[in-house]
């Protein structure tokens, strides 16, 4: 591994990582709609993606059914996770979204008929506990259908992952593209009407689809092709950590010390479970 496109890749991700955790605060702030947001930021993030990769010629999609899987999954998990981040704690939306690990290994056996190691099962397990100790403190109906939603954000997502594992390497970028195209379409009738015009909002909005979505994406595809798995997945935690930091330095958001808690078993368990799979391998 070339070390300086190693040392490169990290900062990258460490880049990528805190320009993912600004959506909770950024999403927080835009006095619009979920539909809105998620669709304008899509919009903006797809045009940002494609001037770039249009640099190194035309779009080749693939058209295959793991793409349009890849490109679906896509829409759900950023439409779900915008919603979720308006209904509930931007702590317990991020974090409940990173289940997506568990949701992969259950797919993937009762899908594609993988058998599940035995620390797999732990991890789910520990996953699973963590969620229900999110739930105890969720005693409002908006929390609660928040937490919902960003369990189904975290389901969306691993639908992306197992989608674009079959896919095979093949036009991936394209699904990412294609999927904030069609978030864009999708949400666009059903946004409602936008307030005037006016700073307070319009840059918020750039921020997050231009660099919190789309200058994102193109840093953390780079940098896979220079880092371990584990690396990756051991750097990007730092955006559920990050993400309710700002919110609460910004806006008093704290969470509470149930959430807290469930938290910390869901990022254990995350990390506990990559950490025991690489030792596997080695």
């Amino acid at each position: 591994m070339n070390n300086k496109h190693h040392a490169a890749a990290v900062a990258a991700l460490v880049v990528c990582a805190i320009l993912w955790s600004s959506g909770g605060l950024l999403i927080k702030l835009l006095p619009l709609s979920p539909l809105a947001i998620a669709g304008l930021r899509s919009a903006i993030a797809a045009a940002v993606m494609f001037l770039w990769i249009r640099r190194k010629g035309p779009l080749k999609p693939a058209w295959t059914p793991a793409q349009f899987g890849s490109i679906i999954s896509y829409m759900f998990t950023v439409v779900l996770f915008v919603w979720a981040t308006k209904k509930t704690t931007a702590a317990n939306a991020i974090l409940l979204q990173y289940t997506a690990p568990v949701w992969v290994a259950i797919f993937s056996a009762t899908v594609a008929k993988e058998r599940l190691a035995r620390r797999d099962v732990i991890v789910v397990g520990c996953v699973m506990l963590g969620m229900v100790v999110f739930f105890l403190d969720a005693l409002s109906p908006g929390a609660i259908l928040g937490n919902a939603l960003a369990i189904a954000s975290g389901v969306a997502f691993a639908g992306v992952a197992l989608f674009m594992r079959q896919q095979r390497g093949t036009s991936t970028t394209e699904s990412i593209i294609l999927g904030n195209v069609l978030t864009a379409i999708v949400c666009a009738p059903l946004a409602g009407a936008l307030p005037p015009a006016t700073m307070d909002w319009i840059l918020p909005l750039l921020v997050l689809g231009m660099l919190q979505l789309g200058v994102s994406y193109l840093l953390y595809s780079w940098a896979l092709a220079h880092v371990t798995a584990l690396e990756a997945v051991l750097i990007t935690v730092l955006e559920p950590l990050l993400n309710p930091l700002w919110v609460g330095l910004a806006l008093g958001e704290v969470p509470s010390s149930t959430s807290i808690l469930g938290g910390a078993i869901v990022i254990s368990a995350i990390l506990g479970g990559q950490a025991l799979r690489r030792n596997s391998r080695e």
